[in-house]
């Protein structure tokens, strides 16, 4: 017994020292994979979204240096009391406080009308943006196209990445991968442990690239015929984008459109190892200036009299071409919103468009009644099962906010 208790003691003593060992020579990974482990915990989830950059490796888009601020309107709105959904009446305190709003800003003839902050947050700090990143890699793909720098959205992935050859996205149109349609195999259920989704998460959260993650994905359908939220679609988007601009995503927004719209904050993503940036979620900016990325899809790519992103490919991206894009008409979707590139079209649009992120990340944006709205919020409530409830809430806010500020 004594020689048992000798053995599991210095088991147990060399297990003790590993964990030391990991502990010393990879602090912040370590550090890392703890954060992304309970990043969403209830208590810690706000300030995590606000803090991104002291968690992990960042880059930054610079401040431009002429910064164009918004007006504040003198005439402030009053935010709706409640709002209906189906038979329903929500009050809207609640609600924001319900998924913890960390910033409702309502932007109308291009003035600030309606600003609020909660959960500690200021004008000046930033929040993670998750899925409404992959709007802006959109919009940035095409100024590269129109640049000349991707010739066709027709063309493969491969032709720009030939190392995918033999992995999901083997000689699948960029449209298709642009329209959530490549046809990869990928879970994304953020309430299962074991989904692709959070694989992917404690797998960046090591620093590990996210290159190498993606050539894992194997294609389970044929491209351009079904729709399915793969995340990693967009990662694969910023990878031809970088091999084609030969800059960092980082370099080519800030170049671009971030000093060309006069931002008023610097912007920066979270990257990898390898220094490339998360393209699927990893962009952090203030409210503000993601009311300025709203604006400038408005307006149809143009800040000011001048063409940011060409018209023609915003017009595209808010409008799905197929009917498995298309709003309402697809039994396989996770929400009933259609999908362009990049961009989601609310079922029963009058031509309101939105980009959307996990956890209740919002730039709604509405042409006709020249308005934007966005939402920013730390919303832990946020599960996948719970994603249409909560989709339904907000986007009967923002409509009831639109038909009363429009009056």
């Amino acid at each position: 017994m004594k020689l048992f208790k000798k053995i599991l003691f210095g088991f147990g003593a060399l297990i003790g020292l590993v964990l030391i060992v990991i502990l010393l020579f990879y602090r912040q990974e370590s550090y890392q994979l703890y954060k992304v482990l309970t990043f969403f915990d209830k208590g810690n989830i706000s300030q995590n979204f606000r803090s991104v950059k002291d968690i992990f490796p960042t880059t930054t888009v610079p401040k431009p240096d002429q910064p164009n601020p918004f007006v504040v309107s003198s005439q402030p709105y009053s935010l709706i009391e409640n709002f209906q959904v189906r038979d329903s009446l929500v009050t809207t305190k609640a609600f924001l406080d319900q998924t913890l709003t960390d910033a409702l800003l309502i932007i109308q003839h291009d003035t600030i009308r309606y600003e609020y902050y909660g959960n500690g947050f200021m004008a000046s700090d930033h929040h993670i943006a998750w899925s409404m990143s992959k709007s802006v890699i959109s919009a940035l793909f095409g100024i590269a196209i129109s640049e000349g720098k991707i010739k066709s959205i027709e063309q493969a992935v491969t032709d720009y990445l030939p190392d995918f050859a033999g992995t999901g996205y083997d000689n699948v149109r960029i449209k298709d991968v642009l329209q959530m349609s490549s046809g990869v195999g990928f879970n994304e259920d953020y309430g299962d442990f074991n989904s692709d989704i959070n694989v992917m998460g404690r797998y960046f959260a090591l620093g590990m690239p996210m290159a190498e993650f993606s050539k894992k994905l194997r294609n389970e359908r044929t491209p351009g015929t079904y729709n399915h939220y793969v995340s990693i679609d967009t990662q694969v988007l910023g990878m031809i984008l970088t091999k084609a601009t030969g800059q960092t995503i980082t370099d080519y927004m800030n170049e671009k459109l971030w000093s060309q719209i006069g931002a008023e904050s610097e912007a920066y993503w979270i990257k990898d190892k390898s220094g490339m940036e998360f393209a699927l979620g990893g962009l952090n900016a203030t409210a503000r200036d993601f009311a300025k990325m709203g604006q400038l899809f408005l307006d149809t790519g143009k800040w000011q009299g001048k063409q940011i992103v060409p018209r023609e490919w915003v017009l595209a991206s808010i409008t799905p071409d197929a009917p498995h894009l298309m709003p309402s008409k697809r039994d396989n979707a996770e929400l009933a919103d259609g999908y362009g590139f990049q961009w989601w079209i609310p079922e029963g649009s009058k031509g309101e468009f939105d980009a959307q992120g996990i956890y209740d990340q919002f730039i709604y944006i509405d042409p006709k009644k020249d308005m934007v709205i966005v939402k920013l919020s730390s919303n832990y409530l946020y599960k996948n099962d719970k994603e249409r409830i909560f989709h339904e809430l907000e986007m009967a806010m923002f409509r009831k906010i639109v038909a009363q500020v429009s009056h």
